[in-house]
């Protein structure tokens, strides 16, 4: 089965980089395929009790920083690759912003690592490619 529209989503984790060879495999076998890549981030927010406690400025930017260098590296890699990809940095619910992103561009595949950097969110809430593959409406390649 051959992928027109193919949708990496992109965290830096080694799992990650482990889905952006196969999406690179992936676009390389089918000529004049678009891969589509997504770093979808959230700020960090810490409640005490039932209130959300304010977070300096200074940690906001750090982490927004660090989004945006993750997604300088994944250009770089595609680039060295020889592949013409659009990579998006959004903010939001990374199981949100992929099952949009999908949709919105029409992808025929979305690859996604099994772990991410989630930390103990995945334990609480569910692992963000589990929450992909059971609201997707399209196949979903999940990489160990």
């Amino acid at each position: 089965m051959l992928f027109s529209k193919i949708l990496l989503a992109y965290d830096g984790s080694k799992a990650s980089n482990q889905a952006l060879e196969r999406a690179i495999e992936l676009a390389k076998v089918t000529p004049g395929s678009s891969l589509y890549v997504v770093h979808a981030f959230e700020f960090p927010r810490f409640f005490i009790g039932e209130a959300l406690a304010p977070l300096p400025a200074s940690v906001n930017k750090d982490y927004y920083d660090l989004a945006v260098q993750t997604t300088d590296e994944v250009k770089s890699r595609l680039e060295a690759e020889g592949l013409n990809a659009t990579v998006e940095l959004l903010q939001g619910s990374p199981a949100e912003v992929i099952l949009s992103y999908a949709k919105e561009h029409g992808a025929d595949v979305i690859v996604i690592g099994s772990r991410g950097l989630g930390g103990i969110r995945e334990f609480v809430l569910g692992s963000v490619s589990h929450n992909v593959v059971q609201s997707a409406r399209i196949p979903v390649l999940v990489v160990k």
